[in-house]
């Protein structure tokens, strides 16, 4: 057994208000105990057990690990140029996918692995402890499946999303690459070890029908339904997703007061993706409308090489307060427990005792530095299921 105290914190930020003040559950001057990769004790009012290996945080605030619950981390090529585009006033449409497409099925094996690394690599660095990595930019059964299986040496959370876009070879056969993704590419992502399935309910995209045929498919199939909905613009998504139980209905830009309701009455979440909005230059969420109704939200980064080329999570954090009107606590809830909570998961997303220990020490006094210090990299130290993954060098 390997133990490790995390002690003096001078703020936790619990993400659970049961266990402390306010919406985070904060506690003040404790330490936190791990054992293994589970945290087996919270100690406060008195000195911090023996443990085989001890981190001092000086005083510094403590949140969970991020969960990032929605990213496309696999895929080859660079869309710079596009990004580029559209800051000179070009609009984003769902087409440039098309470009990863061509770039993903021409990559070998080791070139996809290393950039996904690599990325995953980044992601902890951020405070990232647990996230969801999506397929979607292969588009034949051996690619998808192939993309999968390359996601699941960084996640269990993995998600087959064939249903991204009608890839070139099915232009004007919608129906056909429908069958595609229901038939063949389904079965090929079930041997891959997808854990979900997602479409893309958009225009330029797949309609309500062909969406609700494509999760039905994958749900008998025992996968967890997942759905990108109203992003650029009102349509059916956010009500689909609500209809078919899915986790999570991701980018929620444009939402009407019954798509709100629908939500609501659910225990679906509605996750945001703020930094797509800032690479597209659309419009941002009303997180405000949506929270003051009672709905479960998340933060997600979205990291894909067209919209949101990012794994920061406090970058996504500062966007949600300042340009979706969110609270800190808020931001900071959505980005842990709300995340956890659009992959279905009680182990993570929280510090609470039996929970997973993905525990992140800022180099900051309190949780608010990650808005209020936008852009300057805070995370000290973090731990991964009880592992050291990120060790802090600063004083």
């Amino acid at each position: 057994m390997n133990s490790i105290v995390i002690d003096h914190i001078g703020l936790l930020a619990t993400a659970d208000p049961m266990m402390g003040t306010g919406p985070l559950g904060v506690l003040r001057d404790v330490a936190v105990v791990v054992e293994d990769d589970r945290i087996v004790e919270i100690v406060s009012g008195r000195p911090a057990p023996a443990a085989d290996h001890r981190i001092d945080a000086a005083g510094r605030c403590v949140l969970p690990g991020f969960v990032d619950s929605h990213t496309h981390l696999v895929f080859g090529g660079d869309r710079s140029d596009e990004f580029a585009a559209r800051m000179a006033g070009h609009p984003y449409a769902a087409g440039g996918i098309q470009v990863s497409v061509a770039a993903t099925r021409a990559a070998t094996d080791e070139e996809l692995r290393t950039r996904a690394a690599a990325l995953r690599d980044e992601a902890r660095r951020a405070g990232i402890t647990t996230l969801e990595i999506k397929s979607g930019y292969g588009l034949t059964p051996t690619d998808e499946a192939r993309c999968l299986r390359l996601a699941r040496e960084l996640t269990t959370e993995t998600t087959f999303l064939g249903a991204h876009v009608v890839p070139p070879e099915y232009a004007g056969r919608p129906a056909d690459y429908v069958a595609l993704v229901t038939g063949p590419m389904l079965a090929a992502a079930v041997g891959a070890g997808a854990r979900w399935i997602d479409a893309f309910c958009e225009t330029g995209a797949f309609d309500a029908d062909q969406c609700r045929t494509i999760l039905q498919a994958g749900t008998a199939a025992g996968l967890g339904g997942r759905l990108h909905a109203n992003q650029l613009g009102p349509g059916p998504g956010v009500q689909l997703g609500v209809e078919l139980g899915c986790a999570s209905v991701d980018h929620c830009t444009h939402l009407s007061d019954s798509d709100i309701a629908a939500l609501a009455a659910s225990d679906t979440v509605a996750t945001f993706l703020p930094a797509s909005d800032f690479s597209t230059r659309q419009p941002y969420p009303d997180a405000r409308r949506v929270l003051d109704a009672g709905v479960t939200v998340a933060l997600a980064t979205n990291c894909n090489p067209g919209s949101s080329y990012t794994t920061s999570m406090a970058f996504c954090l500062a966007l949600a307060v300042r340009d979706l009107r969110m609270t800190v606590e808020e931001a900071v809830l959505a980005a842990t427990a709300g995340g956890a909570a659009a992959l279905r998961r009680s182990d993570v997303g929280r510090v609470a005792v039996g929970g997973r220990a993905d525990l992140v020490v800022l180099d900051a006094p309190s949780y608010t530095h990650l808005a209020y210090r936008p852009g300057v990299p805070l995370v000290h130290t973090v731990l991964e299921a009880g592992r050291v993954v990120v060790a802090g060098s600063r004083p």
